[in-house]
């Protein structure tokens, strides 16, 4: 069985802005760790809603993935962008399963000002 990977419909959603695709490869009980908030976030519908979010914020002319690395059924990416004058250093994990639906996405970033201030504009999105 060939295995089914969801990436180059992640880089779609990521350089169109279109967040109806994430439809197409979000598992229905996946689960979406932000570095801002405490608890996993269980279910297709907030993991789409916190990426829909995450596109606001990250939707910079800086924001670029900077290395990639990936498997049978996950990713690392790694990226950065510059905003309010601090460059951000992130990482995102994307799991999948064999249908290469995403059943885990992972978002950790640094340095610790970096997280305040996506905690502060994450905060204004999900509101």
């Amino acid at each position: 069985m060939k295995l089914i990977s969801p990436m180059k419909t992640w880089h779609q959603v990521v350089e169109s802005g279109d967040m109806n695709l994430l439809d197409e490869i979000l598992d229905e009980d996946c689960i979406f760790y932000s570095p801002v908030v405490f608890s996993p976030q269980a279910g297709k519908e907030i993991t789409k809603k916190y990426l829909s979010a995450a596109a606001i914020v990250f939707a910079d002319e800086t924001f670029k993935y900077t290395k990639e690395i990936e498997s049978a059924k996950i990713a690392c990416l790694e990226f950065e962008l510059v905003l309010n004058e601090i460059k951000i250093n992130g990482i995102d994990i994307i799991s999948w399963n064999d249908d290469g639906k995403i059943t885990e996405f992972k978002v950790m970033l640094r340095p610790l000002q970096a997280v305040e201030l996506i905690h502060k504009y994450m905060g204004q999105e999900l509101k």
